[in-house]
């Protein structure tokens, strides 16, 4: 896992405020919801990880480096 630098992190907390609304495009988990399901940031950890309520119930984080999202405009 590569690591984040602080100002790296300090971008994403910025594009990815608590709220944001996102849709899973790549997730390497067996757990992993369908792609394309939709959910709501919560937060981005010390590690870059975007914390997401998925709208299926699935709390799995989006891993920094690895997992893909894209932001939606609702």
């Amino acid at each position: 896992m590569r690591m984040i630098k602080q100002h790296e992190l300090e971008a994403l907390r910025l594009r990815y405020p608590a709220g944001t609304r996102v849709e899973l495009l790549q997730m390497d988990d067996v757990q992993a919801p369908p792609i394309g399901t939709k959910g709501t940031v919560t937060g981005v950890d010390d590690t870059g990880s975007l914390m997401v309520n998925w709208d299926n119930g699935c709390g799995l984080n989006v891993i920094y480096g690895i997992d893909l999202v894209r932001k939606v405009v609702e």
